[in-house]
């Protein structure tokens, strides 16, 4: 008899493993603290007319597996038929067999349609047909999608100059999911083409209600969308970067870049260097005032393929791990604003996992005590949220610092129907913590342990950010120091 495919003990190896998920991790509410969901659509509360639109369309894992598998961009980003590229998707699934794709997949057919059929080309059409019917109903609104994976809190991903007005309708129709902005100002940063920079200050001018002239009004204007949405309850930042930027730099000389700058000049390498670096302590600074938690995304080698991104733009799918040098400046960065007294709560995300004990080791640096697991290591990024990756993250988390303080799992998606991945990361961890304790290399203590679970998939991360209200999830969260 054939073992049904992703049953209830799928990924959890042993009896222990199992104890801790069904009855520790799996009920926890989801706190989706950096993902990329577009809020005009939990706004309008948007119905998908089908299945391709909810899960091919701004997918770009999706669209890279196709094209591996020899699937015209037609059926990925073009003009084909919505029941076409799903065909095409279908048809590509078989070929996904250990790559993450072939698990998400399933899952989620599982667990928002009920579908527990194979998907390959042989199945398409039932099951377009069925999830497609089934999306098209009142429960299947974007807003009873987040219901249905008992997701607490969302966190988008915003520029400063968003008008934040998706957020408001959201707040103001009283949905009971709370759905928070993230202040992401990368290209505010952006010196690299004057045009572009200067085009988005004038973005800016018109978002803030300050004419920018200086240095000065320039962060002036930055600091009135920061607190514009603080106001909204922005709790985090976000910075999408290669490495950090730690250049030297004297304050005249950064003023002197943006007059520069200004008047339509390009920068020499070092004065876009200079300026990032000052940047980013400008907005760390902001960030440590209001008590935010920012985060910095980095190693991502980004739009390689020049005449792919010239045709379908960038976030289309031909990004890759970069091997940036990390330590050194990110040590700088971090000291300078430590030095001050400035350090906010901060999450260091990579994407080389040859950085991965760098960055376990790195954050201890400036863990000072002040706030549980202050400086994070955080979950496994982009091309490592799988199971290898999730893996190596929470080894190397373990072996140089307290997993116990992690604050767990995100989405980091543009889809409605991701969410499972929370799913797939708390069977990871529990079956990691079930292995210790069936070896012996953890007491069989279920109550103590099931608490660090229950932790690191909720209670760490509405400490750490502080969300809402604590719920009582049965089990004590582990005291702040």
């Amino acid at each position: 008899m054939k073992k049904p495919f992703l049953n209830e003990d799928f990924l959890l190896q042993t009896e222990t493993a199992r104890v801790l998920y069904h009855e520790f991790a799996k009920a926890m509410p989801i706190i989706d603290y950096h993902c990329h969901l577009p809020p005009d659509q939990i706004a309008e509360d948007r119905q998908f007319e089908n299945l391709t639109q909810v899960w091919l369309y701004g997918d770009h894992y999706k669209w890279r597996a196709m094209r591996t598998n020899g699937v015209s961009e037609r059926y990925c980003t073009g003009d084909a038929s919505d029941s076409a590229k799903f065909e095409k998707w279908a048809q590509t699934v078989p070929y996904t067999v250990r790559n993450p794709l072939y698990h998400w997949t399933h899952l989620e057919l599982q667990r928002y349609f009920s579908v527990t059929e194979i998907l390959d080309g042989n199945s398409a059409r039932r099951i377009y047909e069925e999830c497609s019917e089934k999306l098209q109903t009142s429960e299947y609104s974007v807003r009873n999608l987040l219901r249905r994976m008992n997701v607490e809190t969302v966190c988008t991903t915003d520029d400063p100059v968003d008008s934040l007005e998706h957020h408001l309708k959201i707040a103001e129709d009283g949905f009971a999911i709370d759905v928070l902005p993230t202040f992401r100002p990368d290209k505010a940063m952006a010196v690299e083409d004057s045009v572009a920079f200067n085009t988005y200050v004038y973005r800016l001018e018109s978002a803030s209600g300050v004419s920018i002239s200086t240095l000065d009004d320039f962060l002036t204007a930055l600091r009135n969308r920061h607190d514009f949405f603080a106001a909204m309850g922005c709790k985090l930042s976000d910075h999408g970067l290669e490495q950090i930027y730690a250049e030297e730099y004297r304050e005249s000389e950064i003023q002197a870049i943006f007059t520069k700058i200004r008047s339509g000049r390009p920068l020499e390498g070092i004065e876009v260097l200079k300026f990032k670096s000052a940047m980013l302590v400008y907005l760390a600074e902001m960030d440590w005032e209001k008590g935010w938690t920012q985060q910095f995304h980095l190693g991502a080698l980004r739009n390689n393929n020049s005449r792919m991104l010239q045709q379908l733009g960038p976030d289309t799918g031909w990004d890759s791990i970069g091997d940036f040098s990390q330590g050194r400046a990110l040590a700088t960065f971090l000291n300078r604003l430590d030095t001050n007294d400035k350090l906010a709560k901060t999450i260091l995300y990579n994407l080389n996992p040859t950085d991965n004990e760098l960055m376990a080791t790195m954050v201890g640096n400036f863990n000072d005590g002040s706030v549980a697991g202050k400086v994070q290591f955080g979950s496994g990024w982009w091309f490592l949220d799988q199971k290898d990756g999730m893996e190596k993250q929470m080894n190397a988390l373990s072996n140089m610092g307290l997993i116990s303080r992690f604050v767990g799992m995100l989405t980091d998606s543009r889809s409605f129907l991701s969410y499972p991945r929370h799913e797939y990361f708390r069977r990871i961890l529990c079956n990691l913590f079930g292995n210790d304790i069936e070896n012996g290399e953890l007491p069989d203590d279920m109550a103590w342990i099931g608490q660090i679970v229950q932790n690191i998939c909720y209670g760490n991360a509405k400490t750490y950010f502080g969300f809402g209200a604590q719920v009582n999830t049965g089990l004590p969260l582990i005291a702040t120091v």
